[in-house]
């Protein structure tokens, strides 16, 4: 289906509640979305449900959709499309759930992917940008046609610098030039849907991280040894 008709179903179908998601620190939901004659499934995160945290501010779910536009103003499609829109809950993410293998994670591609490396190369580079302090190895899947998803985005664009990710296998490497071209344009400007999700000062963090990383010219290294989230799965 195309993400245009995906969006649409997301934004305006019938939200019905399934199940509970199991491990999950916030209120998260399994639900079916209903448009006319197409249904998807979905991950629904309400405001509501949130754990108050002392170093961000209540709506983690704008923070989702926020990482999906990022995704895609960097062309890199790596969240599954996401909206903000009112659910059985109140005010909320809702995220196209993805049918994946349950069995990988980030370590299992790794190790056993070399081919795929360039996506995780990807995934490197947009948590940078996003400041994403919580890319665990579960957060990142892999579906049937080896498309690598990344998930899980309420604890990004901090204006601190609080990068916590499992991903260092790439510390020292050249940032790869298809990388540093979907980068830059940002050191210029946020795109308007994706600024207008954030505040000023993590808008100014967010150019300030693409122009880190544009001009150390690498991916970084963590040699503090505690960039680290815990779990790591």
């Amino acid at each position: 289906m195309p993400t245009n008709e995906l969006i649409e179903i997301l934004l305006h179908g019938q939200v019905e509640t399934v199940s509970r998601m199991p491990h999950s620190s916030n209120a998260t939901f399994l639900v079916n979305v209903r448009c006319n004659d197409k249904e998807v499934r979905g991950i629904y995160k309400p405001l509501k449900g949130e754990r108050p945290l002392w170093d961000f501010e209540p709506g983690l779910h704008r923070n989702e959709v926020a990482a999906y536009r990022l995704s895609e103003a960097m062309g890199l499609g790596i969240v599954p499309p996401t909206v903000l829109r009112d659910g059985p809950f109140g005010e909320g993410s809702v995220q196209l759930f993805v049918d994946v293998d349950v069995q990988q994670h980030y370590f299992t591609i790794f190790e056993q992917r070399e081919d795929l490396h360039d996506q995780l190369r990807a995934m490197c580079a947009f948590d940078i940008v996003a400041n994403n302090t919580d890319r665990k190895g579960g957060h990142c899947l892999i579906d049937a046609d080896d498309k690598i998803w990344a998930i899980d985005h309420g604890v990004c664009f901090s204006p601190d610098f609080k990068l916590r990710t499992v991903i260092w296998e790439f510390g020292g490497e050249e940032l790869p030039d298809n990388l540093r071209a979907v980068i830059e344009p940002l050191i210029e400007a946020v795109p308007l849907d994706i600024s207008a999700l954030l505040s000023s000062e993590q808008v100014v963090a967010l150019q300030e991280r693409a122009q880190w990383i544009c001009e150390g010219g690498a991916f970084p290294i963590d040699r503090s040894g505690t960039r680290y989230p815990w779990p790591l799965l």
